[in-house]
This record gives C-alpha cells, structure tokens and sequence, in this order.
C-alpha cells in the first residue's frame, strides 16, 4: 500500500484512540483484552490485534502493518474521517 506523503502526514498524528474509534464505526467490536493487547472482532469474523496504550501514536511502520491487516485503503480513511 503506497499512500502519498500528504496522507501519511495525516495519518502519523493519529492517536491509539483514533484507530480503535475507527475500528469501532467501521463495525468491528471488541472480543477480547490481554494486557495492552486489544482484539476487535469484524462480522465476516477478521480478528485485529491493536496494542493500546492512551493517546500514544504508533509508528510508521506499524501503522502501515494495521492498516494493511485491517484492509483499509485511502477511501476508507477518509470514510472513516482518518484523512481528510
């Protein structure tokens, strides 16, 4: 996945909070909790792992490893109001 440098200046602010608030309006629900391991459950049964920890942001690369596992692509992003 190859966003542009504007998107990724949008999305590398983006809290923990933000991406399981996302998660959450993109319908999947929380299932289970292990420590600062949160996994959110999807309908079509897509398990997601979000390591949380209050407002902290997480990196480039990990950011890039959630989206592709969430399946995410730019218009979602901007459905989900990540992106402008």
């Amino acid at each position: 996945m190859n966003f542009s440098k504007q998107i990724w200046d949008q999305l590398k602010n983006k809290s923990a909070d933000d991406l399981i608030s996302a998660l959450k309006k993109d319908g999947a629900i929380l299932d289970t909790t292990r420590g600062s391991a949160q996994v959110y459950l999807y309908p079509d049964s897509k398990r997601i792992a979000i390591h949380y920890h209050p407002h902290k942001t997480y990196g480039p690369a990990l950011l890039k490893a959630l989206i592709e596992d969430i399946g995410w692509k730019e218009n979602d992003l901007r459905r989900l109001k990540l992106i402008k």
